[in-house]
């Protein structure tokens, strides 16, 4: 069984334009150039049928989802599903702060960023322990959307078995270059056996831990054109991923991850990114 998540972060806020960390204890609205992200995301992925939209309940988040629905060509079907597991990661007595002030006790503490745990905040591993519930949460949620619709194959090939077809389908995509491509038309359809595609909006923190999570554990290859050296940096605002998960619901073992891009913030050129 095959889906694609499209992963997005929020819009810009104040915050983020003055290097301001927010976390969780700063729900911050998107500014008006954060709105303008927000809309251009839209329209980037207006053509793509999602058949779920989850958001974090933080509010840059909400508003940027709800901004990607409205240039939906399904939008008016869609609901947003707001999820306190796709959070931005608690950065304790440092939220409301420069990240600078984070980055001096980080080495004050002979440690680095975003290793490092200021007092109050999550710890990495913990962050990284809600991307994995969300995402078993949303594997589940998707087989039983496939099973509603009745586009459960009768027959469920392993991971190992699925693993050629999997790269060999995305190879055009992955050869693509993200700074010119057309995200709507990148990604339509030209996966096979597609079950549904969802919509993640999210936060650059729990994004960088979530993508993380799949790179080392469960080792997705990213598209050859990408600066492998950026894939462990945070999301710029309203940069758009895609992913394609290919998991067999029988067999007890883990999903296989291919990336079709990461980052990308083709569709913000026009508004000066």
């Amino acid at each position: 069984m095959k889906f694609r998540i499209i992963l997005v972060r929020h819009g810009e806020t104040r915050y983020n334009k003055a290097k301001l960390l927010q976390g969780q204890g700063v729900d911050e609205p998107l500014s008006e150039f954060g709105s303008k992200q927000a809309k251009a995301a839209g329209q980037a992925l207006s053509k793509i049928k999602f058949s779920h939209v989850f958001s974090s309940d933080l509010q840059r988040a909400k508003q940027t989802a709800s901004a990607i629905v409205s240039e939906n060509i399904s939008g008016h079907k869609l609901e947003i599903i707001c999820d306190p597991k796709l959070r931005e990661r608690k950065y304790g007595i440092v939220e409301g702060k420069p990240l600078s002030e984070l980055k001096t006790l980080a080495k004050a503490a002979g440690q680095r960023c975003p290793a490092f745990t200021p007092p109050g905040a999550e710890t990495v591993d913990e962050v990284q322990v809600r991307a994995k519930e969300f995402f078993n949460y949303l594997c589940n949620r998707v087989v039983q959307h496939a099973k509603k619709a009745n586009t459960v194959p009768d027959h469920i090939e392993t991971i190992a078995e699925y693993s050629g077809d999997v790269h060999s389908s995305l190879k055009d995509l992955n050869s693509v270059d993200s700074s010119s491509c057309d995200i709507n038309n990148s990604i339509s359809d030209k996966v096979e056996d597609l079950i549904t595609t969802v919509l993640v909006v999210s936060h650059g923190g729990f994004m960088l831990q979530w993508v993380g999570y799949f790179i080392k554990d469960l080792r997705c290859p990213l598209p050859p054109s990408f600066d492998q050296s950026k894939a462990f940096s945070v999301c710029p605002n309203a940069g758009i991923s895609s992913f394609v998960v290919t998991f067999d619901q029988i067999a007890d073992c883990s999903p296989q991850i291919v990336c079709d891009y990461l980052y990308d913030c083709s569709h913000l050129v026009d508004i000066g990114v």
